[in-house]
């Protein structure tokens, strides 16, 4: 079964043996640039807090060693060549608040530039790039579904700021045979605009080729290390 759409621009693509990065790239239309609004959330009592500012006890690096990136006033840092952490409890449907800053990095740009992203299982991204004045491929920009769909409009911030995602995650569900029943979906808000709205999750979120829909179960939320020193603070998550 393929949830790829005959309007979308992967679907004349299924069946080839895709070897460049590039063929999966899409740059138009390009998503509308929006400025957005001041948010501040506190996590609501339900929630699993991931991150409060002081420790990552809650996370692991995927050889399962303490996590070594940088904590300092109250943000986790990527340190470059340490490779991506994920959190030590698996999880299925959920909510997830994150907020995350980009650095100031005047001498790179496109994909070089504040790169980082968010995984839900270990498989589905949600982009985290700085894409404020800062052109690439449309569904590899900030609040994308990773070369799955761009994000509705650009609601980035400037370098240096402090940028919000609140997004509703619904993992794919497989029968007892492996095949796919339904698959997932990713709502997105950067800094409070809807820039995912109940997005079809097409697969794996592949750097090359086309996404893949290998059977699994709940996974942790895996934040990349991407050799940019990408921030992160205020990390939560409700299971639904």
């Amino acid at each position: 079964m393929s949830i790829i759409h005959k309007n979308h621009p992967l679907y004349s693509l299924q069946g080839q043996n895709i070897t460049d990065p590039k063929v999966t790239e899409v740059w138009e239309p390009e998503p509308e640039v929006v400025t957005p609004g001041n948010s501040n959330a506190l996590p609501p009592s339900d929630a699993i807090v991931l991150f409060n500012g002081t420790n990552a006890t809650q996370w692991k690096h995927e050889d399962g060693s303490a996590v070594e990136w940088k904590i300092s006033n109250g943000e986790l840092t990527v340190e470059p060549g340490k490779g991506q952490i994920e959190t030590i409890e698996k999880f299925g449907d959920c909510q997830l608040h994150i907020e995350w800053r980009s650095p100031i990095e005047p001498n790179r740009k496109g994909q070089d530039k504040g790169n980082s992203g968010i995984f839900f299982q270990g498989k589905y991204e949600v982009q985290v790039l700085n894409s404020y004045q800062n052109r690439t491929y449309s569904n590899g920009q900030a609040g994308s579904i990773y070369k799955q769909h761009p994000p509705l409009v650009n609601a980035m911030k400037p370098a240096g700021e402090w940028n919000v995602y609140d997004i509703i995650f619904h993992a794919p569900k497989f029968d007892h045979k492996g095949e796919i029943t339904q698959h997932g979906s990713l709502t997105v808000l950067h800094n409070g605009i809807l820039v995912q709205d109940h997005s079809p999750i097409l697969g794996s979120t592949e750097y090359i080729g086309l996404p893949k829909n290998d059977a699994h179960g709940d996974g942790p939320i895996f934040l990349q290390d991407h050799s940019n020193k990408v921030s992160y603070r205020n990390i939560w998550l409700r299971k639904l």
